[in-house]
């Protein structure tokens, strides 16, 4: 059933409230009432929508990872780096048109699994993933994607907060070559 444009405008008006209210404090300490009165919506409208603010941030999360599942999924060959790096950067690309939000979703103040999740898809999209269970390396496999998925994240709130300097390509490049670079290490001092 598609939502009618009211129910629209009061969502975008709840997210945009709730990002607004996170750009000066934790999710943890926005109420209910808060977000309501900076959106001038009533609580009734709120919980006709969501159950708590956690609800709220969950879909909008929810709604991002949906758009990156779909962005990646039209990209077959994990070994082509140009096709990479143009996924990557139809990802950063994403991310400056909706930079606004986004800023506030990537940095400390957001969820930390969800940023994780957002690179773990497209790093496993490329042929980034973990390593094979009964592999005698596993764990420096398994830490070398922590630690590159960790990394991006890190760049990714460093390019936001510091106005995007940079274009989508160039931060499409720096990751991909920075996650290969750190791979190839991996294979060399524990090959398969």
């Amino acid at each position: 059933m598609k939502e009618s444009r009211k129910t629209r405008y009061t969502k975008m008006v709840l997210q945009n409230s709730l990002f607004e209210l996170m750009e000066k404090k934790p999710i943890e300490k926005i109420t209910i009432k808060e977000l309501c009165e900076n959106a001038d919506i009533n609580r009734t409208t709120f919980y006709a929508h969501y159950s708590d603010q956690y609800d709220l941030l969950a879909k909008i999360e929810n709604e991002t990872i949906s758009w990156a599942k779909d962005a990646i999924a039209n990209f077959t060959d994990k070994n082509n780096k140009h096709e990479n790096i143009n996924m990557l950067e139809e990802i950063f690309q994403y991310i400056m048109e909706n930079s606004k939000n986004l800023k506030i979703l990537m940095s400390e103040r957001g969820d930390i699994n969800f940023q994780k999740q957002i690179f773990t898809i497209v790093y496993n999209q490329c042929g980034i993933s973990f390593s094979p269970a009964g592999d005698e390396h596993s764990n420096v496999r398994d830490e070398y994607l922590v630690f590159v998925v960790n990394g991006s994240i890190g760049l990714l709130q460093h390019w936001l907060k510091n106005g995007m300097t940079k274009t989508a390509r160039e931060m499409a490049e720096i990751i991909y070559n920075m996650a290969v670079q750190s791979g190839d290490f991996i294979e060399m001092e524990f090959p398969l």
